[in-house]
């Protein structure tokens, strides 16, 4: 099917643009909110809108054999975004879901275009495809698409158009009898300019947004093995490299012999990647995190035809690292005493400051240090990505979570103009944050800029993606509370954080600073702190960044807190929620009645609770607030058993509950591995974990049932991001399971680690 490009005008600021091409008799649609309503007929390589404003995510095609085209910028990381964009398009378009396709939408075209997708928060970044403005802006998207295509058969039958009724793909006119495909009408529905936009349908009157559980669109081609992920793309005369870096982040290489491994069968290059020869940080646009986070590393890679080749070569190559300052830390102890030195001092950074910390009264006082480690993302894709450098362009197939990041990364380590750099996107097989920041993809480039002409596909072994990582914040904690004598609640609040890591936009206080306690008064007396030790290591993106251990860190101390008031952990936080959004107290009073909270359990089991808010918590009716409940059994050896875990929520409200249901199930389960199992070490400078035998992760063994209730939704507009929230009050409410059966408080993380012997 060819595209067109198509022509704009500017309308009314109060309308939406459609902007139609015939293609082949079909129709393309999109919208831009600061434009009215038109149709065009137009000529070139797009389907494409060229108006100024801010125009909508997605671009629709109708083609004649009713096939419905979205066109979506969210990358697909298994959590059903682009299904959700097609079916938000689909409940107004009133189109056959059977014959619904998403297909990825280019960046390029978003900044050959001037913003054709940019609309909402972060639209090439994963997830967000219920985000308010992207939502509504698909609906609309929609109603006038369909509009239009009533409007079109309406006229050729020569009706009102209040007399046309569009369903399931099908224009009917009742009266005569007479029916029309969408694909029959399509090239004259482009065409329609309508008086006035239609309004949107309200939410009772919804059939598949929230009232219908839709099967992921992708979910054919997966099982057929059709998807294409990173790790799929084959080109025509594509070669392959096996890419090492510097064991020790920030080293150089300091010698290497290629010509011991030229001769092997398949080899074609041994590339050097010297980050002072890259070109990094010279475009300072259009990026989601900034490129200070996706500078190359110092490394080598062997080019050859295939990549078990080129990973034997690699093996066999002799090579010599200067390992730099970072060889110089032991362990990650030493940075983590370090980081511990720094909280509440001099440079400690305030966040909040209520009352007078000092005129706080009180006989009991609580005090607790607590810590969370490195963690790595450890998703089932390796980092891979596949580059085709010529004099005149640059092409990359990349598996990434944010396109807009790779594509300037790769228009910033080629030096190349943005109209000659093409980014296609794959799907991505898991990534939790690690594939944000394109430093992968500057790799990439890297290596195949100097091969070029030739598609280079570069993979990251499983060992390099361990310890290459860009690892999760490692948060050192100080509480302390004053408690008061009347109402056991903190009088006090003194926290006081350390970060380690030198990249501040993964220094996040979410789920520390933002509680609502801290905020709404009900704790008088506040102070909260939070600093940074710089490190040769380098920190990302791990799912719910930082607030999952801030969470851990918090809610662990406030379980704390409630033992010694003497008050029930449930109770006492109903009493610190009290004053706030009643969807807190609810979604507590859910997860602890279906769990069965206050029952009696055999020696050796406890229940525990943990509560947060993603991604912001200090605003009422806001993020998606969460509550579990863990049971928890431990042997009088220490073995650790999860036996049930209960999880209410309020998002607001839901489009699709199977989706929401398994974005909680994979978070809790994601938080659960995190404070059980994971643990990067860190020996001479360097990652020591290299694989999944030496970083254990949750079987199905030990997964234990996991009921996610639907009760505590409060109904309101908002469906906020859920993927993120369940990661962080597993983990405290798992610890203070733990408490309850053996009377061991544990501060830190992973328990695996720990001695929870008892007798």
């Amino acid at each position: 099917m060819r595209r067109a490009e198509i022509n704009s005008f500017a309308l009314d600021r109060r309308g939406f643009l459609l902007s139609g091409a015939v293609l082949g008799g079909g129709m393309a649609l999109g919208f831009t909110a600061a434009q009215g309503a038109t149709g065009a007929s137009s000529t070139g390589p797009w389907a494409a809108n060229t108006a100024a404003g801010t125009p909508f995510s997605a671009w629709l095609e109708i083609a004649p054999d009713d096939s419905v085209i979205v066109h979506v910028p969210e990358p697909e990381i298994g959590n059903g975004a682009m299904t959700q964009c097609a079916a938000t398009i689909a409940e107004e378009l009133e189109c056959d879901w059977s014959k619904v396709r998403t297909v990825f939408a280019s960046i390029q075209r978003n900044h050959l275009e001037k913003g054709v997708y940019a609309i909402g928060f972060q639209p090439f970044f994963g997830g967000h495809s219920t985000q308010q403005p992207r939502f509504n802006h698909a609906l609309q998207l929609g109603a006038s698409a369909r509009e239009r295509l009533k409007t079109a058969a309406a006229a050729r039958w020569g009706v009102p158009v209040a007399e046309v009724l569009a369903k399931d793909s099908i224009l009917t006119h009742a009266a005569s009898s007479r029916t029309l495909r969408y694909g029959e009408v399509a090239a004259e529905a482009v065409k329609v300019a309508l008086a006035e936009e239609p309004a949107i349908k309200t939410p009772e009157q919804w059939r598949l947004i929230g009232k219908a559980s839709i099967p992921k669109l992708n979910i054919p081609d997966i099982t057929t093995g059709r998807a294409v992920y990173g790790m799929d793309v084959k080109l025509p005369g594509m070669v392959h490299a096996a890419l090492m870096q510097c064991p020790v982040q920030g080293g150089t290489l300091k010698s290497h012999k290629p010509e011991a491994v030229l001769k092997m069968p398949g080899v074609r290059a041994v590339i050097v990647v010297d980050p002072a020869k890259t070109r990094g940080c010279t475009v300072k646009q259009q990026s989601t995190f900034g490129f200070g986070d996706g500078l190359a590393q110092s490394g080598v890679a062997v080019i050859a035809d295939h990549y078990w080749q080129a990973r034997q070569a690699l093996e066999a190559l002799p090579v010599e690292w200067d390992r730099g300052a970072g060889a110089d830390i032991a362990d990650a102890g030493q940075l983590y005493a370090a980081a511990a030195s720094l909280r509440g001092g001099t440079g400690a950074r305030p966040l909040r400051k209520v009352g007078d910390i000092a005129a706080a009264r009180g006989r009991r006082v609580v005090e607790g240090d607590y810590r969370t480690p490195y963690g790595e993302n450890a998703m089932m894709e390796p980092l891979n990505a596949t580059v085709l450098v010529t004099a005149d362009g640059a092409q990359a197939w990349v598996a990434t979570q944010d396109q807009q990041q790779a594509y300037w990364t790769v228009i910033d380590e080629t030096g190349l103009p943005p109209e000659k750099v093409k980014v296609h996107q794959t799907y991505v097989g898991g990534g939790f944050g690690r594939r944000t920041q394109a430093d992968d993809v500057r790799m990439a480039v890297a290596v195949a800029k100097e091969f070029p002409g030739k598609p280079v596909k570069v993979i990251w072994s499983r060992e390099e993606c361990f310890r290459q990582g860009r690892y999760r914040t490692p948060v050192v904690a100080k509480y302390r509370a004053v408690l008061d004598d009347v109402t056991g609640l903190p009088g006090a609040f003194t926290g006081d954080v350390a970060y380690v890591g030198t990249r501040p936009a993964f220094h996040i206080p979410l789920g520390y600073y933002d509680m609502p306690w801290f905020n709404d008064g009900t704790i008088p007396h506040v102070l909260l702190t939070s600093t940074n030790l710089p490190a040769h290591i380098l920190n990302g993106a791990y799912r719910g960044p930082c607030y999952n251990s801030h969470v851990f860190t918090l809610e662990t101390f406030i379980d704390e807190c409630a033992h010694a008031a003497g008050i029930d952990p449930l109770d006492y936080r109903l009493k610190l929620v009290a004053k706030w959004d009643s969807a807190w107290s609810k979604v507590l009073r859910v997860a602890a009645q279906k769990a069965g909270w206050g029952q009696s359990l055999p020696r050796g089991e406890g229940l525990g609770i943990g509560l947060s808010c993603w991604p912001l918590a200090n605003k009422p009716k806001s993020g998606s607030v969460i509550a579990t409940v863990a049971r928890v059994a431990v042997s009088k050896a220490g073995e650790i058993r999860v036996r049930q875990i209960d999880v209410a929520f309020d998002c607001g409200s839901v489009a699709n509950p199977d989706a929401v249901r398994a974005q909680v199930e994979g978070g809790t389960f994601f938080g659960m591995n995190a404070v059980l199992n994971e643990e990067m070490t860190v020996k001479d400078g360097a990652m020591v974990e290299g694989n999944f035998d030496e970083y254990p992760m949750i079987r199905m063994a030990d997964v234990p049932p996991l009921h996610v209730h639907f009760e505590a939704l409060s109904g309101d507009a908002r469906m906020a991001i859920i993927g993120e929230a369940p990661t962080g009050p597993i983990q405290p409410a798992i610890g203070n399971a733990i408490f309850a059966a053996t009377g061991k408080r544990l501060r830190h993380t992973p328990f695996r680690t720990q001695d929870l012997s008892w007798s």
